[in-house]
């Protein structure tokens, strides 16, 4: 690969700078003296409806934006990640998420690294539409011949993330009385709660780890075994012997890996692994095998759906001028709020209950993506990167931290994601509960932008030091997307939104954005750490103070 472009060196960047030392916005003034300022700034991709006029810029500063795109070469290396070019340049990888979407009679075939990639992709897919089949029909069946009814995945990261996050989206589509647990922690709670309620003659286990070596997941996965065992002799299902256990966990696990041989030391079949590939990377990966339990519960025709919602935006991301593409231009957006405006953080604010669980998946896709102080021919950035991504659903949020977003001194940009249906149509006598939800929507854009000046307060009959209080600054900067209804479709496209808004960004700052070294440190000192805790001299020997001390605490108070 080429080096990365620096840039700080490119025009764009110093037409920027020149329009941030002037700028002031004024959101206010420009929507009362441009009519055509919401028309023009407002886009379209797949079904998603995207309004940036509540955002700080001007077309200037847009045209400026877009001009850094063009001299840092987004649309080149979009292009060159969809072909297969080695963008993860550390682990000397292709980056083929978008691979995982593409319709099964896609022209031309994609050929990777001697690789058929689209016939090696939908064999899998295939392969997952028919198991979830014979779940969902109870054609496969526990131990004792009953049909499975809960589906527990045990991952970590993007093997736990995105199928948690899409199942409770999606929950309405869950129409065969088959539900969905999640386990990622290696806090014994985690497990411990999840199958305290559960029968065991109807339960199955989904064991995703690429490597099979994941310390946390395989650590779940060895107290879900023995879960299972000891619920299963308990009530007399099985037998005191190795071959009934291991027909046990034949019946009522199987695996989403590579590792074949780790798999079937486990005792899963391997018939029963579905594999992914290593150009498929965590946080890229709940279209891919990994969404296994969202086939089962929502059906093989809605994780279809949810397929062609992706590739959707990867249509639009591909083909879409860079002054009309929507992932693009908010990843731009984020440049300019991080780079010349000193924002720090991006609130995600969804209109919607199910996704209650969207903003921490967005907290692995971009931060991990792109918390990065090295570029990706291993020189240091020259900018600032990453934005820390946070959020919870309205009208919660509103009652927590939007006092900071509307009255504080720090610039938060914001989306917020609404549905013109809903999914629970309820109505208070005779209100429509959805549309009060979509006035508080609605609403919070409007006061976020335009704020409340002294003299409007003063008019409403308040005096003193009170008016302070009352006024709103306004020129709070806010996208709003809204969409007809949450649908597998509509979330599929939502999720490659944001996967192109960070594609962007990581091609801006010049920066790999699809390894992740960062989390490695942590959890090999954990393995260092771990015999201190049970008592080895050496390790705790070998800790520094601090760390030693802690250890002493624990130690001390840890019940025998």
């Amino acid at each position: 690969m080429t080096s990365p472009t620096d840039p700080t060196t490119t025009p764009a960047w110093a037409e920027l700078q020149a329009l941030r030392t002037d700028f002031a916005p004024d959101l206010r003034g420009w929507f009362d003296t441009d009519p055509g300022r919401t028309e023009r700034l407002t886009l379209t991709a797949a079904d998603l409806h995207v309004d940036l006029s509540k955002n700080l810029v001007t077309d200037e500063i847009l045209a400026a934006l877009v001009r850094l795109a063009e001299q840092t070469g987004v649309a080149e290396r979009f292009a060159e990640m969809l072909a297969g070019a080695h963008l993860n340049t550390s682990e000397d990888r292709a980056v083929l998420h978008t691979a995982l979407r593409r319709p099964a009679d896609a022209s031309p075939a994609l050929v990777v690294d001697g690789q058929a990639v689209d016939r090696d992709v939908h064999e899998v897919l295939d392969r997952l539409s028919v198991f979830a089949d014979r779940v969902r029909s109870g054609d496969w069946v526990g131990v004792t011949g009953k049909k499975v009814t809960t589906v527990v995945g045990i991952g970590i990261g993007g093997s736990d993330l995105g199928p948690v996050m899409v199942y409770e989206a999606l929950e309405p589509y869950a129409d065969h009385g088959i539900q969905a647990r999640f386990v990622s922690n290696i806090d014994p709670t985690d497990i411990a709660q999840a199958t305290a309620d559960l029968d065991p003659e109807r339960t199955l286990f989904i064991v995703a780890s690429k490597t099979f070596t994941t310390l946390e997941t395989l650590t779940n996965a060895r107290l879900a075994r023995d879960w299972l065992w000891r619920e299963l002799a308990a009530s007399g299902a099985i037998g005191d012997s190795d071959e009934a256990r291991t027909d046990a966990v034949a019946h009522h696990f199987v695996a989403v890996s590579t590792a074949l041989e780790r798999v079937a030391a486990f005792g899963i079949d391997p018939a029963n692994t579905f594999g992914f590939w290593d150009w498929v990377g965590g946080r890229y990966s709940v279209d891919s095998a990994i969404g296994l339990s969202l086939a089962i519960t929502l059906g093989p025709d809605a994780f279809r759906e949810l397929l062609a919602g992706f590739h959707a935006i990867d249509v639009h991301t591909a083909s879409a001028p860079l002054e009309r593409n929507v992932p693009v231009l908010l990843g731009l957006l984020g440049v300019w709020y991080t780079n010349f405006l000193g924002a720090q953080s991006h609130a995600v604010l969804p209109y919607a209950q199910l996704l209650h669980r969207f903003p921490a998946y967005l907290q692995q896709l971009t931060m991990e993506s792109n918390g990065k102080s090295v570029r990706w021919d291993g020189t240091p950035v020259t900018t600032d990167t990453g934005e820390v991504f946070w959020g919870e659903p309205g009208t919660n949020g509103q009652h927590a931290f939007y006092q900071l977003i509307h009255q504080g001194t720090r610039l938060i940009p914001a989306d917020f994601i609404a549905f013109a249906n809903p999914e629970y149509p309820l109505r208070d006598s005779d209100r429509d509960v959805h549309a009060l939800l979509l006035s508080n929507f609605l609403a919070q854009t409007k006061a976020l932008a335009f704020g409340k000046t002294a003299a409007e307060v003063e008019a409403e009959g308040t005096t003193g030091a009170l008016v302070a209080a009352r006024t709103f600054p306004g020129n709070r900067p806010t996208t709003s997307i809204f969409a007809p209804a949450l649908t597998p479709a509509v979330l599929g496209q939502l999720i490659a939104l944001y996967e192109h808004i960070t594609f962007t960004q990581g091609t801006v700052w010049g920066i790999n954005s699809f390894d992740q070294w960062g989390v490695e440190l942590g959890k090999q000192l954990a393995l260092q750490i771990a015999p201190a805790l049970d008592g080895d001299g050496d390790a705790l020997a070998a800790q520094d103070a601090s760390t030693h001390a802690l250890l002493d605490y624990y130690r001390a108070h840890r019940a025998p």
